[in-house]
């Protein structure tokens, strides 16, 4: 195997990482409660309950998602005695939400007639 084509194999499995790795972090924003827990947290610090009145849902929901947040570094957790308060990890989170906003502005209508990712999300 030529030194050209062993860079090529490598460049290759590299892309292929990278994507996987992409597509992992973005599916932690693909789920509609997380990012409403995310769009919460740019406004400020919440504690679980808090998050769980301002959603409407459940706790054991809401503290499963932070703990997916949490791990993915995505927010961070203070305990304050009994009660803890999460923030968000990363202020330029608030930019790609923006950007993503953006987007979708543009693109809306377009995506409602998807019919691969359903019509449930409409």
């Amino acid at each position: 195997m030529t030194e050209q084509a062993r860079s090529s194999r490598t460049d290759l499995a590299v892309a292929g990482t990278t994507s996987a790795v992409r597509a992992r972090w973005f599916s932690v924003l693909a789920d509609p409660t997380r990012l409403a827990i995310l769009t919460l947290l740019l406004d400020g610090p919440h504690s679980v309950g808090e998050l769980v009145t301002k959603t409407g849902v459940p706790q054991s929901r809401v503290s499963n998602h932070l703990a997916c947040l949490r791990w993915c570094r995505f927010v961070t957790a203070d305990r304050h005695g009994r009660r803890v308060v999460y923030t968000i990890a990363d202020p330029r989170l608030r930019h790609l939400l923006d950007l993503a906003d953006n987007l979708l502005a543009d693109n809306a209508e377009h995506l409602a007639t998807c019919h691969r990712i359903g019509p449930d999300w409409v």
